[in-house]
């Protein structure tokens, strides 16, 4: 919104200055005499007017494909030393499993994945329980149903990729596994997507069966608003709020995206460790053993 401000601006600043430059061309073929400073000077400005029009023009079209910039917000997992939210991951799997689960699949994500992250094995279990999943065949050739097991993946709304159309007029709700990776700007993009849903500004027209998000590119999207107070309730009785739902999901997306994450930051902890002892035994290994050598005295005898 900003840079169509902008670019309005800089077209009506544009048209000031051609109509300058153009009286000022008219004088000087009146008066010969006139000073062609005034209207170099005005050449120059306008050159530089129509540089930024352009330049608000390409703003215009990176907002278009990419819609509205994400404000970058202070995830509390991304600083190098810093783990992910374990009370955070087990409310944003709520709110998946509440909410986002019924049309968005996580195909990488097994029920194993939950255990000692977010739920215990009893729980995990508790889970699969209330799950039927498909497989077979059996002894008779026939597929069957039954209770999810910790290895199955979560379950799929849908059977594919048509029938997920089918059931929402032609749009396919992505799979969520790695949507933070994915998208430009990531969990921040996300967040302010989930957050974003407001009424179409004067002169701007949503096609009925979208809605208007200025951070989704083209500013139409087809899933509605799905947040809003109240809407899940918390096992740990924190208050659902939009915010603390968008937060929550995010950041279960965000593990699900990458749930080695914490190991590899340990890991790379531990070798920096390491490695600083390597360099400070170098270091004084490279002292010692040259030592001998730099302090040494060397006489020359010219006689002998």
């Amino acid at each position: 919104m900003f840079s169509r401000i902008v670019a309005t601006g800089l077209r009506g600043a544009h048209a000031n200055l051609s109509k300058r430059m153009l009286s000022s061309a008219k004088t000087q073929a009146a008066n010969p005499e006139v000073d062609l400073w005034g209207v170099k000077a005005l050449m120059v400005a306008g050159t530089g007017a129509m540089a930024l029009a352009g330049l608000s023009n390409l703003a215009l079209a990176d907002e278009a494909e990419h819609g509205m910039p994400a404000a970058d917000y202070p995830w509390p997992h991304e600083g190098n030393f810093s783990s992910y939210d374990a009370a955070s991951i087990r409310r944003g799997h709520q709110v998946y499993q509440q909410v986002c689960a019924a049309c968005h699949s996580v195909e990488q994500l097994s029920f194993r994945n939950l255990v000692g992250v977010c739920y215990t094995e009893d729980e995990v279990k508790a889970l699969c329980d209330e799950v039927e999943v498909v497989d077979g065949p059996d002894d008779t050739g026939e597929q069957f149903e039954r209770p999810a097991k910790l290895s199955d993946k979560l379950p799929m709304p849908y059977m594919n990729e048509a029938h997920a159309r089918y059931a929402n007029g032609g749009a396919y709700p992505p799979d969520l596994s790695l949507i933070t990776k994915a998208r430009h700007n990531g969990q921040n993009y996300v967040f302010a997507l989930l957050l974003g849903y407001r009424d179409p500004p004067a002169g701007v027209s949503v096609r009925e069966g979208l809605h208007y998000n200025p951070y989704f590119p083209g500013g139409a999207i087809a899933m509605p608003k799905m947040l809003s107070d109240g809407g899940v309730e918390y096992d740990d009785g924190t208050p659902a709020t939009e915010s603390q739902m968008a937060k929550d999901v995010v950041t279960f997306l965000a593990w699900a995206a990458e749930p080695e994450a914490d190991e590899r930051k340990l890991m790379g902890a531990k070798w920096v460790f390491v490695l600083s002892l390597v360099m400070v035994q170098a270091a004084y290994y490279k002292r010692w053993k040259w030592s001998s050598i730099k302090s040494r005295r060397i006489v020359v005898d010219p006689v002998h």
